[in-house]
């Protein structure tokens, strides 16, 4: 993994969220979740799991790419039944690690249409997950992200699954990743590669020994889920 920085990705929430005149209150109704622990992401003090990213995104009708930022990242408290109630549930996970604290390098920004290894932006989620971004195109909704999920680390800390606008697709090319997606579970190894519709309830957690690293893709990621993207389309294909 590139030297690179940790994001401030409390301060977009929480700057988004004020754009749109949404209270913290409201936030963490839309979300499931307490106020409090709401106002520790907004303001830097714990990174949201993958899953509570995804539903904080979802409820302000933004890209993960819109809230990329530079700062520092500590371990957020798992969410309570609220969001579990609100996303479903999945089957137990392995412990989280501690999460690292790589610093960005001065001067390093990363700048298309290519974004040189070493100089792209990171973001670094609860559990160790890292999100690396491996290009943005301004005016698009997509997410096109290197992804790395430690051992014994999950989009979410307590098995739960998420859904969110857009079609995800992944390709892995190190460790072993488990992905669940409705009520299907699939391990999949270094070539194996995913496709689903990103509003279908899924997670994903690496019960290996070694880190799980891929590449992922979610296009139409902005904006609220429509009736209409319920539907799934999933397969693995083997290399």
């Amino acid at each position: 993994m590139p030297v690179a920085a940790i994001l401030r990705l409390g301060e977009r929430i929480r700057a988004e969220r004020a754009r749109q005149g949404l209270s913290l209150r409201g936030l963490a109704r839309a979300v499931g979740l307490s106020p409090s622990l709401i106002s520790q992401i907004e303001t830097g003090r714990c990174q949201p799991s993958v899953s509570t990213l995804y539903a904080i995104t979802t409820a302000l009708g933004v890209s993960v790419e819109e809230v990329f930022g530079d700062g520092d990242a500590v371990a957020c408290p798992r969410p309570g039944p609220a969001l579990a109630r609100r996303t479903g549930t999945a089957g137990p996970v392995g412990p989280v690690g501690p999460d690292a604290r790589p610093a960005r390098p001065a001067g390093l920004e990363a700048r298309g249409p290519v974004f040189r290894h070493g100089a792209r932006d990171v973001l670094e989620l609860q559990g160790g997950v890292t999100w690396e971004r491996l290009g943005h195109v301004p005016g698009t909704s997509a997410d096109f992200l290197l992804v790395t999920y430690p051992p014994g680390s999950s989009s979410s800390p307590d098995g739960q699954l998420m859904r969110h606008p857009g079609t995800e697709y992944g390709y892995l090319l190190r460790g072993e990743l488990t992905v669940t997606v409705a009520a299907s579970t699939h391990r999949m190894t270094p070539g194996d590669a995913v496709s689903f519709r990103s509003a279908t309830p899924h997670s994903y957690r690496n019960d290996g020994r070694v880190p799980a690293v891929g590449v992922w893709f979610v296009a139409g990621a902005g904006g609220p889920s429509g009736a209409g993207n319920t539907g799934l389309s999933f397969s693995i294909a083997k290399h």
